[in-house]
């Protein structure tokens, strides 16, 4: 059984994934694979240190996983908790789903009572 993310974690996925520096670090892992630190922060206009604080969030949320050989730290992509926010939308899509069939039904009705 897979289990479910809490909603405070599914917060922490949100948050983490606004940032457009933080999408483009999840884009370029998952084109690119696990990826040094140091790779990772040539390819933006930003320091090291602001890179690794980015890539920290990343880590909280559990979108990304570290592997450390002595002073190299590979970034490693891990795309699984995306899957829950696919899963919120479309918990919220089936509510307004039935809300709008609900609505359509009684449109429906009254145009036939008229």
């Amino acid at each position: 059984m897979v289990e479910r993310i809490t909603p405070p974690q599914l917060t922490e996925i949100l948050k983490a994934a606004s940032d457009p520096t933080r999408r483009a670090i999840l884009t370029l892992l998952a084109q690119d694979g696990p990826t040094r630190v140091t790779e990772i922060a040539t390819r933006f206009e930003m320091s090291l240190n602001a890179v690794s604080k980015h890539i920290k969030v990343l880590e909280h949320a559990g979108l990304v996983s570290r592997r450390t050989f002595w002073r190299e730290h590979l970034i490693e992509v891990n795309l699984e908790p995306l899957g829950e926010i696919d899963r919120w939308f479309r918990d919220l899509r089936s509510i307004w789903e039935l809300r709008l069939e609900a609505l359509d039904s009684l449109l429906t009705k009254d145009e036939k009572n008229d």
